[in-house]
C-alpha cells in the first residue's frame, strides 16, 4: 500500500550512499534519497557493527557476484559466521548465539575463573585486577561523552 513516491532511504552522507551508480538506482526504483542523517552512525550499533565487520572481513568479495545466488549463498554463510563463530569484542568476546541463548553467562564466569586461577599461581604477571567478564548490559557504536570528557576535548582542542 506504499505509492513509488512515498518510498524515502534515510542515510548519511557516505560516498557509497552519494554515488552516481547508487542514485541512479534509487531514481530508477521511484526511492527518494535523503541525507539527513548526517554523523548518525549509532542509531543501531548492532547492524552497524555487521555491516562494518562484513565491508572489512578478508573473505568480502573482490569482484562482483556471479548471480543472485551466489550472492546469497555467500551473505548466508557470513551471516552463519557472524553470530554462531564471530566472537564481539563489544559483548566480552562471545558470539551473538551465545549471548542471545543466555549462555554468554556461564561462559563469562568460567572465563573470570581462569584468569583468577591465573592470577593466583603467578601473581607477579598481574599488575592489576584481571579482565573484567561480567557481561554487557549496553552496547554502544559511537557512546556519547560525558560533560567532563567533552570538556576535556574542547580543553585540547583550545
Amino acid at each position: 500500500g506504499i505509492s513509488m513516491q512515498e518510498l524515502v532511504l534515510h542515510s548519511d552522507n557516505g560516498s557509497p550512499m552519494k554515488g552516481a551508480t547508487m542514485l541512479a538506482m534509487l531514481q530508477r526504483l521511484g526511492i527518494v534519497p535523503s541525507f539527513s542523517r548526517s554523523s548518525v552512525s549509532n542509531d543501531n550499533p548492532y547492524s552497524e557493527s555487521l555491516f562494518g565487520t562484513m565491508k572489512y572481513t578478508p573473505a568480502y568479495p573482490s569482484k562482483p557476484f556471479e548471480s543472485l545466488a551466489a550472492a546469497r549463498e555467500w551473505v548466508n554463510e557470513f551471516v552463519h559466521w557472524y553470530n554462531e563463530e564471530h566472537r564481539h569484542s563489544g559483548i566480552q568476546f562471545v558470539t551473538p548465539a551465545q549471548r542471545h541463548s543466555g549462555a554468554e553467562k556461564l561462559i563469562l564466569m568460567n572465563r573470570k575463573g581462569v584468569y583468577e586461577s591465573a592470577k593466583q599461581r603467578n601473581p607477579e604477571r598481574w599488575s592489576r585486577e584481571t579482565r573484567n567478564w561480567e557481561p554487557v548490559s549496553e552496547v554502544w557504536l559511537n557512546p556519547e561523552k560525558s560533560e567532563t570528557e567533552e570538556q576535556e576535548v574542547r580543553e585540547k582542542v583550545a
